[in-house]
């Protein structure tokens, strides 16, 4: 039987895997992010490997292959928040931090800015509105792309502290019952996948934790965040990858509404989650939201095969165009799951 050191190591390399598959699959979707499927055929074909985006990339002209956006960039916000509060991230900090953010983005150049959910929250906060009142429309895929340190540092074990970390950084922006549930959903599959459970109870752990996060928060309409995994998961049985691609964008969505593009992640998840590399390029073809589709996918998929299974060439370029280190703030992280 395995041993605690050797448990110890294994969780250390699924947490290190959620987050630098976060950023592969993020810095896999840069180039083609808010471009129609047509626009990626016709100008890359598929995406098979890291590229550099075009001149004419709405968000990141020019950005060089391998370059990160604002999904592992406010994902490590995130992390930093709940380090320096052991545990708690206070609702007006995480605000001021989120524009502070925004502004250095301003400053480098940058069109990688703030979602439209966060936005909008954030301007009320300015305003002087509550922070529990500020997100109640907040029903994008905000919450759920930068909430992967949430499902390392919280041990999904313990339902109802997980649920209430997963609320807490996700309710000042998108403080919604669809907002809430999807990043619930991630977040639990992650925290599953790092206790070693496999990618398809992984994934089962998520659809649980969207219906409870589906419970909390204000009402938004739209159709439900755990209905639509279990749906879209069955519509992509013993589909061809082009198959797969169709169905996503013309049945799912790709769009930053979280009940397209999280759900549209789950699908791929099950779709073609043996292997990484594949869908994380799958991902990245897709069209529309391609940089958070294939985000998340990637923190799903590197917390429940850990670091190993992403391809490493890959990891290693991403490190060396972003400068990225995350095995301090993994430690850290993982200190706080372990405190829990």
């Amino acid at each position: 039987m395995p041993d605690a050191a050797d448990h110890a190591n294994s969780t250390r390399q699924r947490a290190l895997g959620a987050f630098y598959g976060l950023a592969l699959g993020d810095a896999l979707g840069m180039p083609t992010q808010s471009l129609s499927r047509a626009q990626i055929v016709e100008t890359f074909g598929e995406i098979t490997t890291l590229v550099d985006a075009r001149a004419d990339q709405p968000i990141a002209p020019d950005m060089p292959a391998g370059s990160i956006t604002d999904d592992t960039e406010q994902a490590m916000l995130v992390a930093d928040l709940l380090i320096e509060g052991r545990g708690s991230i206070a609702p007006l900090d995480f605000a001021r931090r989120l524009i502070a953010w925004e502004d250095d983005m301003r400053t480098r150049g940058s069109l990688d800015l703030l979602g439209p959910s966060t936005k909008r929250a954030l301007e009320r906060i300015t305003e002087g509105i509550a922070p529990e009142e500020a997100g109640r429309f907040g029903a994008t895929n905000g919450a759920a792309m930068r909430i992967t340190p949430v499902g390392i540092a919280f041990d999904v074990r313990a339902p109802e502290l997980f649920l209430a970390a997963v609320q807490a950084a996700s309710s000042v922006t998108h403080n919604t019952g669809l907002g809430i549930a999807s990043a619930a959903a991630v977040a639990a599959t992650i925290s599953a996948g790092l206790n070693g459970a496999s990618l398809s109870e992984a994934i089962q752990v998520g659809i649980d934790f969207a219906e409870r996060g589906g419970a909390c928060g204000h009402w938004f309409a739209g159709a439900r965040i755990a209905p639509r995994i279990g749906w879209a998961r069955r519509l992509l049985e013993e589909t061809s990858d082009a198959e797969a691609i169709t169905y996503l964008n013309d049945l799912v969505g790709t769009s930053v509404l979280a009940q397209e593009s999280v759900v549209a992640a789950f699908a791929l998840a099950e779709h073609a989650g043996d292997d990484p590399e594949r869908a994380l390029c799958l991902a990245a073809s897709l069209g529309g939201d391609t940089d958070t589709i294939a985000a998340i996918l990637g923190a799903m998929l590197g917390a429940c095969l850990g670091l190993n299974a992403l391809p490493s060439n890959l990891i290693a370029q991403v490190q060396q165009v972003n400068r990225l280190e995350f095995e301090p703030t993994i430690d850290a992280l993982l200190a706080l799951r372990e405190g829990a």
